[in-house]
């Protein structure tokens, strides 16, 4: 199974890369552990830039794009490392035989491994221009047009509804 398919709504990574992109090496900005649902949320920064990126973009001087994947019915968490900022593998695994999957984030300064529903949601996708000590701060590009009317940059972390909780 491919990691297009592991998605529920991967048109936006579609329309920007032709395919979604491999999610080994990215940078890790958040986990949210949420106790509704159960669910995990995931914010990471995609490994490459796309080519063809809106002109909007390239004019603001944009050069990464970040994301959210929510995991949802999720049982099994071990967290045994969170030490940010942090990058690493996003490796989704059919896991059982009933609709499941094991995600498993491992890398520099994070250890995260689940069981879940097979389908993660994609959300919140924006472009941003890193800065010079790597965080995320900043104009964000969105590619949600509710996401471009609610926020110019990345909201507080006690907007729920952003964060998934």
């Amino acid at each position: 199974m491919t990691l297009e398919s592991r998605l529920v709504n991967p048109e936006a990574l579609l329309s920007l890369y032709g395919s979604v992109p491999d999610l080994r090496g990215v940078a890790i900005r958040s986990v949210n552990l949420s106790p509704i649902g159960p669910t995990v949320t995931l914010r990471v920064d995609l490994p490459s830039f796309p080519a063809g990126a809106p002109r909007e973009w390239l004019d603001a001087g944009m050069d990464a794009v970040q994301c959210q994947l929510a995991f949802l019915d999720v049982t099994e968490v071990s967290l045994a490392r969170w030490v940010p900022p942090t990058s690493g593998d996003v490796v989704m695994e059919p896991y059982g035989d009933e609709k499941r999957m094991r995600v498993s984030v491992e890398g520099r300064g994070v250890a995260l491994e689940f069981e879940c529903h097979d389908l993660a949601t994609l959300s919140h996708v924006s472009a941003f221009k890193a800065q010079a000590d790597g965080t995320d701060s900043g104009p964000h590009r969105f590619v949600s047009k509710v996401d471009t009317r609610l926020y110019e940059s990345l909201p507080g972390t006690e907007v729920y509804t952003f964060y998934g909780r």
